[in-house]
């Protein structure tokens, strides 16, 4: 497990990397398990110091994937060095790969963070930025085959999980499974009680209407 920093050591970093056509709800799910997280701790828990940024290239507004607009908190030149690094996926994801400022942001914040994230596409742009390489990693079903075929044999993709870890590398399939990796995070941050109260608060007990095999 990997702890919080102990008390006194400043708030606990975590940092959404947000972008134009950014699929909403990969990034929207991680964020109200962290903000739920720090809601529901006591004023001595380490929850408590959990700080969500919403950061973007040029900071401003960034309008997802279906049409949600959401103001950041920070550009890249004046993000905070973070604990947590979580970028999501959506059809944006096909640009930023070839974005060099996106990539020079993940290359620098990666090395200082605690854990590195993704959900959905997003580990294809940490795959471009080469920070996947002789890990295991996962994606959206419906992007298995052609992150197999990036990757070029030094990334092991895997398929019908919901996230990976390698190291301090976590990687979640697609849209709703960022919830569940962000459950698991919380877990092994601020410990699993405190998670499982998170997901209590959250009611999040899934029990869809209808099988979706994938």
């Amino acid at each position: 497990m990997t702890t919080a920093r102990a008390s006194g050591d400043g708030d606990y970093e975590i940092g959404l990397v947000l972008f134009d056509q950014a699929e909403e709800l990969d990034w929207v799910g991680p964020f109200e398990v962290f903000t739920m997280a720090r809601e529901i701790a006591s004023p001595s828990h380490a929850a408590k110091r959990i700080r969500v940024r919403l950061i973007a290239e040029r900071g401003g507004v960034v309008t997802g994937a279906k049409g949600m607009r959401v103001e950041t908190d920070h550009a890249f030149a004046d993000a905070p060095r973070l604990d947590l690094l979580l970028i999501p996926g959506g059809i944006g994801t096909r640009r930023e790969m070839k974005n060099e400022a996106m990539l020079e942001f993940l290359r620098k914040q990666a090395p200082g963070c605690a854990w590195v994230t993704s959900v959905c596409t997003g580990s294809a742009v940490l795959e471009r930025a080469g920070l996947t390489r002789g890990r295991r990693i996962t994606t959206h079903w419906a992007y298995l085959p052609t992150l197999r075929e990036t990757a070029a044999g030094e990334t092991e993709v895997l398929e019908r999980v919901r996230y990976v870890r390698d190291g301090n590398l976590v990687t979640s399939a697609g849209v709703s499974a960022g919830i569940d990796m962000a459950l698991w995070l919380t877990g092994q941050i601020f410990g699993v009680e405190h998670a499982r109260n998170t997901q209590r608060a959250m009611e999040y007990d899934p029990a869809p209407p209808y099988t979706a095999e994938v």
